[in-house]
């Protein structure tokens, strides 16, 4: 017979043991507000809507500096000299390669969701990478910055690929983010959207412990390769509730179809109690500080192409949330980024692997971080199912009048 657990009994004992401490046990879902390491690479302050990287001020690095410099800040950890960024600059153009078997597996899947696409191919990436088993940070600077050149190639060959056209070869001289829309166009971007393209990345290149940058951190806590945590990392993304805001948004500023409609539509959906896309951020309480330059960049580029509206849709919209703003629902980053996109001929099912593009650094130098000082990373569920109970042979079950068939699951 099995334990009854019964009071006074050794098991009985043990459950109210467990019992008390059960009722000093705190429960953080989804681990907000825990701290599970310290790190040197992003500082966020929530209350005040303030992030820099490597304690440069994300205003400065998105006004004033490039895509490349910012990846070397963040795995390098200081912004690079001129003769530091024309040798970094180099290595990415190098890196600008696919080997031809990972286009075979692109073409064999082409008509999957361009998030699938990139997480298989990233995964492919591994078993071509002559140092995919070297843990080391000098291997993992160098397979990150592969990946950084990698990307990008795959998400515009993909997009090629699937319309039933070849992939355009990268142009050997253009910078990372006019390369991209080079590579995904097939022709020269403008100065105008190379920069506002250059701004995104920038804005997307890091953002402390977010849950695809977590997920890399867990891979990599069980000393596995960097191409493994960022296949990891790059699925994390796929999720609505971490980067499809900006697909939404589009879908959202389509549906509205006017700034007039704007205001009705969040009054609808409040009293539905339906969260408004792009508004509202896990650790911003305040106006998440990456927004302001893309709504300059909306409303910039939006006028260039004489399609106004869509930014007066957006415009309206934060206008319509106004009274949310003091409980913390304040407009992020996606909230502008998709009407780049668009703007700019992107198909909507790519605007997350544009997120994507940009994170690599990211995700780079978390796993780099992880990796200094290694510890599995193993949090604790406190359980609350049935306690001790008998094993009741095969023939017996059913007998007592149990309920039959499957549980919960």
């Amino acid at each position: 017979m099995g334990s009854t657990g019964a009071p006074g009994t050794a098991t009985g004992k043990r459950m109210e043991g467990m019992a008390d401490e059960e009722e000093k046990i705190e429960i953080h879902r989804g681990l907000k507000g825990v701290y599970f390491d310290r790190s040197r690479v992003c500082l966020i302050d929530g209350r005040l809507g303030e992030l820099r990287y490597r304690g440069y001020s994300i205003h400065d690095l998105a006004e004033r500096a490039t895509f490349e410099e910012t990846c070397y800040l963040l795995l390098q950890g200081d912004l690079p000299t001129a003769a530091e960024l024309q040798a970094f600059d180099a290595e990415l153009k190098a890196a600008r390669q696919l080997p031809a078997p990972v286009y075979d597996i692109v073409r064999a899947i082409r008509d999957a969701h361009p998030m699938d696409v990139l997480r298989t191919a990233v995964s492919a990436l591994a078993a071509f990478d002559p140092e995919v088993g070297d843990n080391s940070p000098a291997a993992n600077l160098r397979k990150g910055l592969r990946l950084t050149s990698q990307v990008p190639m795959l998400v515009a060959a993909h997009e090629h690929i699937r319309n039933g056209r070849e992939p355009v070869p990268p142009h050997p001289t253009l910078p990372h983010a006019a390369n991209f829309l080079y590579m995904l166009q097939g022709r020269e971007p403008t100065p105008e959207a190379a920069r506002l393209m250059d701004m995104d990345m920038i804005l997307h290149a890091e953002h402390g412990s977010n849950a695809s940058a977590f997920t890399a951190r867990v891979v990599a806590g069980t000393d596995a390769n960097l191409h493994a945590a960022m296949t990891a990392a790059i699925a994390a993304l796929s999720g609505p509730a971490h980067g499809g805001a900006a697909e939404n948004v589009m879908r959202m500023a389509k549906e509205i179809g006017e700034p007039s409609g704007a205001a009705d539509f969040v009054r609808q959906k409040r009293a539905n109690k339906v969260a408004i896309m792009g508004f509202g951020h896990r650790v911003y309480r305040a106006e998440d500080p990456r927004a302001r330059h893309m709504r300059a960049g909306v409303e910039q580029l939006s006028r260039q192409m004489g399609q106004p509206h869509w930014y007066q849709i957006l415009a309206a919209l934060v206008e319509a949330m106004k009274p949310y703003a003091r409980l913390g629902v304040n407009v992020n980053v996606d909230f502008y980024a998709g009407v780049i996109y668009f703007l700019n001929g992107i198909a909507e099912d790519l605007f997350v692997p544009i997120f994507a593009i940009g994170r690599v650094p990211g995700w780079t130098v978390q796993v780099l971080e992880q990796m200094e000082n290694n510890i599995l990373i193993r949090p604790l569920t406190l359980y609350n199912g049935p306690q001790a109970r008998e094993y009741v042979p095969l023939p017996r079950r059913g007998l007592g009048g149990g309920a039959a068939g499957f549980g919960p699951y």
